[in-house]
């Protein structure tokens, strides 16, 4: 498995951007995305959260290689929004929030953040969603299921990325029908999964002010290197097959799997995995 580090660059202009990554998909780290100038800056810590939304309900995920089975993983535990501030604080967990809309409890977060939007406007800057992990917690190696392209600022703590372009799904062990694969990346088995030794991608770090852009379709594996949080926002594809993807995604191939676990339960995991594996197979025989 080969890793490059993903440039970091600081003040590029609206049409480098866009030819230089965007377009061409190419990930990088920013740190002037969310402008230094933002209310966030200065505004934004836990005890503020509490505050702000502390007695909020909210569902946790959990380690979701333990759910590899269906496309979406299902919550594990339920606590209130401080509560699991004081977890998270106080001791390392697996548990994390995942595509948490505080901007809708709490509208006028939205003006507490200021935007360098280098698209050219594209930007969802309507729809900030919030992640939050203790130290340890981690997701599972995956692309998002509407192919959008995706700019994830850390606000406190460090997180680790590691990225994969979409061409590789195959080598990456991707379950038909799903949106992430059965081989752990963070811990490589390649005797297991030997087409793992083949992968080549990027090794992202990113810090408080910084910002990584994961461009649409994507593989990516986060890791929580300390407790902590950031924010992100979304652009649509840039292309209309990538827009068509993320559409037959959302509406067709997501419920033809539920449909298909619920009828079939193991026997199509199963079937999945094979199928997984034998495609992998395939990819490694092209690059041997």
């Amino acid at each position: 498995m080969q890793l490059k580090k993903v440039e970091k660059i600081s003040g590029i202009s609206s049409a480098d951007f866009i030819k230089n990554h965007l377009n061409k998909g190419v990930p990088v780290v920013m740190d002037d995305f969310v402008r230094k100038d933002s209310p966030a800056w200065t505004k934004w810590s836990y005890d503020y959260f509490k505050e702000m939304a502390g007695d909020a309900m909210i569902s946790l995920h959990g380690r979701e290689d333990a759910s590899n089975d269906r496309a979406a993983s299902a919550p594990v535990a339920k606590m209130k929004f401080s509560e699991y501030l004081d977890l998270i604080e106080r001791e390392p967990t697996d548990l994390r929030i995942f595509l948490f809309n505080l901007m809708k409890l709490k509208p006028e977060l939205n003006h507490d953040l200021i935007y360098n939007d280098v698209t050219g406007g594209k930007v969802l800057q309507w729809l900030p969603y919030l992640f939050f992990g203790g130290e340890g917690s981690s997701t599972r190696n995956h692309f998002d299921i509407d192919m959008s392209h995706v700019f994830i600022t850390q606000y406190k703590g460090v997180k680790k990325v590691w990225l994969f372009p979409l061409e590789q799904s195959d080598l990456m062990y991707k379950l038909p029908y799903n949106f992430h694969s059965i081989a752990n990346i963070k811990n490589p088995d390649f005797e297991k999964f030997p087409a793992l030794r083949h992968l080549s991608g990027y090794e992202a770090e990113i810090h408080p002010g910084e910002t990584l852009f994961m461009p649409s379709g994507w593989w990516h594996y986060i890791q929580y290197v300390t407790e902590g949080y950031s924010i992100s926002v979304r652009a649509l594809p840039s292309n209309v097959y990538d827009k068509w993807r993320g559409f037959r995604n959302l509406v067709i191939t997501r419920h033809f799997d539920n449909t298909m676990r619920r009828i079939f339960k193991d026997r199509w995991f199963n079937y999945k995995i094979n199928a997984a594996n034998k495609r992998a197979e395939r990819a490694l025989k092209k690059v041997k």
